[in-house]
């Protein structure tokens, strides 16, 4: 199985506070990966991390073949992160937003279609993002993310927000990831709905991963606890 993330005894600082304490992570090809644990455990700084956003402070980190220690921004044309915030702009409309963002991955103005059909966006595709409910925006993240293309998919708490339909949308998403080629890491705290997405649980706990790397060096089997 080629491997999607690869880090060994990796460090984060926020300030100087290590929010990362040397983490090892194996993430293969097609998984779908839940990160549990409690808050202020690090997996959101985990997440951010691998998207470029946050600087390696030492140890090494490898993100679809890119070292983030040498470019930290090399993977992001093919990786998108839905976190707290949607990162869209106030005064475009749904389409304008879905569009900006394909463009800046190098996708085509089809695949923004496709995501914007996929999330149920096409009756709000006239309306600004200002004028959205909080849980249309949180669609349209998701949706943005899609329209990006990735190979890696990193959710932080996605499932915040949504209503019951959004969440059907959602785990449909992430079900079919494996199989349209797509790698997931999924941060949440709604570990019953989580974990019947997931083919594998990573526990965070104080920045440090239990369970990320198995004996023979890649992603460990099953579920994995706190030590």
């Amino acid at each position: 199985m080629a491997l999607v993330v690869r880090l060994r005894s990796a460090v984060c600082l926020l300030g100087r506070f290590p929010a990362l304490a040397g983490v090892d992570l194996d993430v293969g090809e097609g998984e779908v990966v839940l990160l549990s644990g409690p808050n202020g455990a690090g997996k959101t700084t985990l997440l951010r991390l691998l998207a470029g956003l946050l600087p390696l402070h030492s140890g090494t980190a490898e993100v679809l073949g890119c070292d983030l220690a040498a470019d930290r921004r090399g993977a992001r044309r093919d990786l998108a992160l839905v976190g707290h915030e949607t990162f869209c702009y106030d005064d475009l409309t749904v389409r304008e937003n879905l569009r900006f963002a394909a463009r800046a991955a190098g996708r085509t103005a089809e695949a923004s279609e496709a995501a914007m059909r996929r999330l149920g966006l096409e009756r709000l595709a006239a309306v600004t993002h200002s004028r959205l409910s909080a849980g249309q925006r949180r669609r349209l993240a998701l949706a943005v993310a899609l329209a990006r293309e990735p190979r890696l998919l990193l959710l932080d708490e996605p499932h915040a927000g949504l209503d019951a339909g959004g969440r059907e949308v959602l785990d449909e998403l992430v079900a079919a990831a494996p199989a349209e080629g797509r790698t997931v890491l999924l941060a949440s705290h709604e570990l019953e709905r989580a974990r019947a997405l997931a083919g594998r649980e990573v526990h965070v706990v104080a920045g440090q991963a239990h369970g990320g790397v198995g004996a023979s060096g890649g992603p460990a089997p099953g579920v994995a606890v706190a030590r």
